[in-house]
């Protein structure tokens, strides 16, 4: 561990994101002082192969083993062919791939070494950003609403609204920017609102061999069965008051309620039940939004998009018509995250994971014989 940047002025970060929907990872430069967004940089993505993603899969509600020591070597690999190509930062932050996610019962485990990745990279790497957050009685998870509370100053925005990233599992961040820090008690209210893409990739990978509903194609040839959603809906999870954070599997059982029905109802009625759930989950913001703002890959999904718009009373829009780049948020954000932590600022906070009070989580890992910058 050592002193990663310099303490104060804008730093140019490499963040890195593998997500819940086991596409690959997202690789973003952003220029910040950890409080304000300066600019933004070059992006990358690298795929998982076929191999790879099974490799991760088999790992996935483990905690433990041969399974997860695989996982975390793909993880590794997967992010130096990556990140090598970016030679102009100064720190790099690492989010790892969650393979466990149960902060009540055993923690949250992303696996891969911020360590490995700072000797074969060669700069400071921050990683292990959630569990200082479980260890304060926070839930880990999410961790981009100080990055979204940024992202809407840099907008400009002047009344709340929500960010909306539909990943495998949703999470919905409410942001009022008229507070000046995320800190602030009002400023942010975040959760997971439940899943989102991984049932429907999981039972068209199962029934199909397919990734993902391209374009919500076969969604649009099917009807929603009504009364397998009103079982998910009847999950106690989304009666529970946030902050609430969800493991990619928790709902796994989603995908029996959809097993009798044909291809096209089946991922027509896994779409509704992800709408569904954003609907529920904003009933929780303390204002109504003037909009929402949808980030990762299920903006993709025009059938998704369009269940949103008619659920929710405001506009729905990708995150690109304010400028903002969705398919890379995220490893914006552990971009952010990682100045956040070198410097010595708050991560998260009691109405972001449930934290009993603001933390900056995240372990700083510096390679053998590199020397820290110093302020003039």
């Amino acid at each position: 561990m050592g002193k990663a940047i310099s303490k104060s002025g804008p730093v140019r970060a490499l963040g890195a994101m593998s997500g819940t929907s086991l596409d690959g990872v997202d690789a973003a430069v952003l220029e910040t002082d950890g409080r304000e967004i300066f600019a933004f940089g070059g992006a990358g993505f690298r795929p998982y192969s076929a191999a790879e993603r099974e490799t991760l899969r088999a790992a996935l509600g483990q905690w433990s083993g041969p399974q997860v020591v695989a996982a975390a070597r793909v993880v590794e690999q997967a992010h130096i062919d990556l990140l090598s190509a970016h030679t102009d930062v100064e720190v790099i932050g690492f989010h790892g791939q969650t393979v466990a996610h149960a902060p009540r019962l055993q923690g949250t485990l992303q696996v891969g070494d911020g360590a490995v990745l700072a000797q074969a990279l060669g700069l400071p790497v921050v990683w292990d950003f959630r569990s200082d957050d479980v260890s304060l009685g926070g839930e880990g998870a999410p961790l981009a609403p100080f990055f979204h509370h940024a992202c809407a100053h840099y907008i400009g925005a002047a009344e709340p609204l929500c960010f909306l990233n539909l990943g495998g599992v949703g999470n919905l961040t409410y942001v009022d920017p008229r507070y000046s820090r995320p800190e602030e008690d009002g400023a942010l209210l975040a959760f997971d609102t439940g899943p989102a893409n991984a049932p429907l990739n999981d039972f068209l990978q199962a029934r199909l061999g397919l990734e993902m509903d391209k374009d919500g194609r076969i969604a649009s040839d099917g009807s929603v069965e009504t009364g397998a959603l009103e079982l998910f809906l009847a999950e106690p999870y989304f009666s529970r008051m946030p902050p609430k954070s969800l493991d990619r599997n928790d709902f796994s059982e989603m995908v029996g309620l959809v097993t009798e029905l044909s291809d096209a109802d089946a991922a027509a009625t896994l779409t509704a039940m992800c709408a569904a759930a954003v609907a529920q989950g904003m009933q929780h913001c303390p204002e109504p939004p003037e909009r929402v703002l949808v980030t990762g890959g299920g903006r993709h999904n025009p059938v998704l998009m369009e269940m949103l718009r008619v659920s929710l009373d405001c506009p729905v829009e990708p995150v690109e018509t304010v400028g903002l780049d969705g398919d890379m948020l995220e490893a914006q954000a552990f971009a952010y995250l990682a100045v956040r932590v070198a410097r010595g600022m708050a991560t998260s906070a009691p109405r972001t994971t449930g934290v009993r009070a603001c933390v900056g989580g995240g372990v700083v890992t510096v390679p053998a014989g590199w020397l820290p910058a110093v302020d003039a």
